[in-house]
């Protein structure tokens, strides 16, 4: 059965995405859990258009962030958590935060799904974080604190 993917489903297909699919998969899961819809043409023409307007604006968002980048040189921004004396923080940096802080300290907006962490941030001190756009890569300083 023919089915159109409503959200990125794992193992299957990116959002917009035209598949082949199991009927039994297809009714029992994907469309009851409203993660596709049945292809008809109309809504494979609909589709199409709205995977081509989803693909554009990724591709500006790309594009802005990678601007963005070029002002993250020298750029240095503080994140205040609770940390117990050994300098190990309660609950780890999440990716959201760092963004947030970004944005709100040096005025740099990068979504968080360009942030690049190579290991969660559970210490306080100062960590080169790394933001990458396709190939283009920028990195800034992180200095986590203690409250």
């Amino acid at each position: 059965m023919k089915v159109i993917l409503k959200q990125n489903v794992k193992g299957v297909g990116h959002k917009y995405e035209i598949k082949e699919v199991a009927d039994g998969y297809a009714n029992n899961f994907l469309i009851s859990k409203k993660l596709a819809e049945y292809a008809s043409p109309e809504a494979v023409k609909k589709a199409e258009i709205l995977k081509a307007t989803s693909l554009a604006e990724i591709e500006i968002r790309e594009k802005l962030t990678e601007k963005q980048i070029e002002m993250l040189k020298g750029v240095s921004v503080v994140l205040k958590k609770k940390a117990n004396e050994k300098g190990h923080l309660f609950e780890k940096v999440h990716i959201e935060e760092i963004s947030k802080v970004l944005k709100e300290q040096a005025n740099i907006e990068i979504d968080s799904e360009f942030i690049v962490l190579e290991n969660p941030i559970k210490e306080i001190g100062e960590h080169t974080i790394i933001v990458q756009v396709g190939k283009n890569k920028g990195e800034f300083k992180l200095v986590v604190e203690t409250i």
